[in-house]
């Protein structure tokens, strides 16, 4: 089963849903959090996943390819 979903985007609008994912990401770096053993595992999930769809967007992966751990 195939989940990807294409959407067409002009430059400019691709250019604006990167600028957003990079503020995302930012804001996912920055986000202050208690330490707990174990606890950076949401985070580094979450920052894979951004960063596998601005690689996508970016044309540096195709799309539906999965990123690498």
């Amino acid at each position: 089963m195939n989940d990807t979903l294409h959407v067409g985007l002009t430059k400019t609008e691709r250019d604006l849903l990167l600028r957003g994912l990079r503020f995302v990401r930012s804001s996912v770096l920055f986000d202050l959090r208690d330490p707990e053993p174990g606890g950076t595992g949401d985070r580094s999930e979450k920052l894979k996943t951004i960063t596998a769809l601005v690689e996508q967007l970016d044309g540096s992966r195709p799309a539906g390819a999965t990123a690498g751990v």
